[in-house]
């Protein structure tokens, strides 16, 4: 199939899929996406089961695979989706907060990736620093969940950005994390120097570059931006700082993920306010946030199909359903031990570990990085692993968190110092 062709099938079912949880399962619309596509699936599958002489199942299997869900998260819809989710957060926001999102997006990975690497290391044999790379690709929350989450909370205003900034940030933090961790796994794998001085200048170059990028590429479009006044001319400059930007960044090896958070923030706070009419404005926005619908839907949808690539062996499953115990517990020691150094210096809100900690969703980002793996012996583990986390995420900690804010999260605030 063709890319047009293949974009296009996605489309319409995700269409589809979309409209039949609309009329009958009324989940919120990304879920309940990814419950159809799973129902879908499974059914393809039995049906398969009964009936093997159709092999519906490897025709589709053959297809999902030549799909490369990695490539096509990690090198198309990501930059997309960050820049999009960036947009609507302000940074004057995001400076009450910077502390605890920086120490989230730090120490937090840092924590949960040693967690998650020594208790799925005791639990599978698996060695240590191969562990380490799952728990690299398993830490980081989705901001493509979280954030579609989020929109149908009503959480309080400080608590909110807390959770999509941390998972803007935490997200690309992560990612090069992973890269650095393959490096060393995987030293023949992937090109990367294996030592630790290697690993700690890619770092240094992935983090610090892809975040220089960003805010030197949205500053030289704000200022092109601010002597331009046509909205559709405006959107499509947007557009391409969030395109070509991200390719720029792929080129010269810095964190493209890191890069587009950075230019969205300084469009979406600076540029809107300074750069902007209010009728660019309001095009821009509704322009970026209809793509991240879009995008959304369709991300949620190929995650649903991607267990035709996962191998669904007993063993495996009781790993995965272990590795949601370990997530979880690694979450909560990557929210609770940074609130916990910063409460003596100022006050939180009530619920704040709780909450972060159930509503910290994995996503799309965690099955593609597991995909994007050298081939090794251990890589059908982590793949089935990642997806039964990702998906019991989503879905089960995606339709409780409302509760769980509803019960904590809309209390009257804290006053913060």
């Amino acid at each position: 199939m063709s890319l047009l062709q293949v974009a296009s099938l996605l489309i319409v079912l995700a269409g589809v899929f979309g409209a039949i949880n609309y009329l009958f399962l009324r989940l919120p619309s990304a879920i309940g996406i990814l419950v159809v596509a799973l129902i879908a699936s499974i059914a393809v599958i039995a049906t398969d089961a009964l009936f093997p002489a159709l092999t519906v199942e490897e025709q589709i299997r053959a297809q999902v695979l030549e799909l490369e869900f990695s490539e096509a998260l990690l090198e198309g819809m990501l930059g997309l989706l960050l820049f999009a989710g960036a947009l609507h957060v302000k940074l004057s926001d995001l400076r009450k907060a910077w502390r605890v999102i920086l120490l989230m997006a730090t120490l937090g990975v840092g924590l949960s990736t040693a967690v998650v690497g020594l208790g799925f290391s005791w639990v599978t044999g698996m060695p240590l620093i191969v562990a380490l790379v799952f728990g690299a690709l398993i830490s980081p929350t989705d901001p493509v969940a979280v954030l579609g989450v989020l929109r149908e909370t009503q959480l309080q205003k400080s608590l909110e950005t807390k959770i999509a900034g941390e998972s803007l940030f935490n997200d690309g933090v992560g990612y090069v994390v992973f890269l650095v961790l393959v490096g060393l796994a995987f030293p023949e794998g992937d090109g990367h120097g294996s030592g630790l001085a290697d690993a700690a200048i890619l770092f240094v170059r992935e983090a610090l570059g892809g975040a220089l990028l960003g805010l030197v590429l949205g500053w030289l479009t704000f200022r092109v931006m601010r002597r331009i006044d046509d909205y559709a001319l405006e959107v499509l400059i947007t557009l391409g700082l969030a395109f070509g930007g991200y390719e720029l960044a792929v080129w010269l090896h810095v964190s493209a993920p890191i890069m587009a958070v950075c230019a969205g923030l300084l469009i979406g706070d600076i540029g809107s306010r300074y750069g902007m009419s209010e009728e660019t404005r309001i095009y821009v926005e509704s322009f970026w946030k209809l793509v991240d619908e879009i995008l959304n839907a369709v991300l949620f949808l190929m995650i649903g199909f991607e267990v035709f690539a996962v191998a669904f062996e007993l063993d495996f499953l009781i790993s995965g359903v272990m590795a949601i115990v370990l997530a979880l517990l690694a979450r909560l020691v990557a929210v609770a031990v940074p609130v916990l150094i910063l409460k003596p210096f100022r006050a939180f809100s009530k619920g704040v570990i709780p909450i972060m900690t159930w509503g910290g969703l994995k996503g799309g980002i965690s099955v593609a990085l597991a995909l994007s793996l050298p081939d090794s012996e251990w890589k059908p583990l982590i793949l089935t692993t990642t997806y039964i986390v990702v998906v019991f995420s989503i879905i089960v900690q995606g339709l409780t968190v409302t509760r769980l804010a509803e019960r904590f999260g809309r209390a009257p605030e804290l006053p913060h110092t």
